[in-house]
């Protein structure tokens, strides 16, 4: 965004993603809560997104004073490290999670899809406005436009306009149609990664 599309940025949610929300409340609230010094903690994230590399070194993301994320792996790379060691997950013991911050709501699972995060935000502002609960939303493909979805969610009569990218290459296209003033978005969710 800051490179091609500057004059949008002061449209661009400035929530972290899930994995720098979790490292930053890991650094600061978990590290008190456990006593930790923040300098001895080191975060490591396992994302399937080579991006979240790039992502956990940006200036902006040690807001505490103390990098969120350390380190972020990838999935194939964790996968490795595994199986370096001789370690098979199938053959491991069930455990239950544990939940250093309590249960999470059904929004937390699909943040990693496309989609996720803009369904998340919806579903939580459709409770908040209406006090019931939405049970879906129905994307549907924008014609001519694969890796392009979009949807409309009625809230207490206002028609609210979404769309989905996943790719670079339509991310470019929806937010050159943004740029141009051919857009009725209110609310766009960009995965780098095709398919989330």
């Amino acid at each position: 965004m800051e490179h091609f599309y500057p004059e949008l940025m002061e449209n661009v949610s400035t929530c972290k993603s899930p994995q720098q929300m979790f490292g930053a409340v890991a650094k600061t609230y978990y590290a008190q809560k456990l006593g930790i010094d923040p300098k001895d903690m080191v975060v490591v994230s396992i994302m399937p997104c080579t991006a979240k590399k790039f992502e956990c070194q940006r200036d902006e993301m040690c807001a505490s004073g103390f990098r969120d994320v350390d380190f972020s792996l990838t999935t194939r790379e964790a996968a490795r490290m595994l199986k370096e060691k001789g370690i098979d997950l199938r053959e491991m013991p069930e455990e239950d999670f544990d939940d250093p911050l309590g249960i999470s709501t059904g929004a937390a699972a699909v943040f990693g899809a496309t989609g996720g995060v803009m369904e998340a935000a919806l579903r939580s502002v459709y409770e908040i406005l209406t006090g019931k609960t939405l049970e879906r939303v129905d994307f549907y493909s924008v014609r001519g436009m694969d890796g392009v979805k979009e949807a409309v969610v009625d809230i207490n009569g206002m028609e609210v306009r979404v769309a989905v990218a996943h790719g670079l290459g339509n991310a470019r296209k929806v937010l050159d149609a943004v740029k141009a003033g051919h857009s009725q978005y209110h609310f766009i969710e960009i995965m780098s990664c095709p398919d989330g």
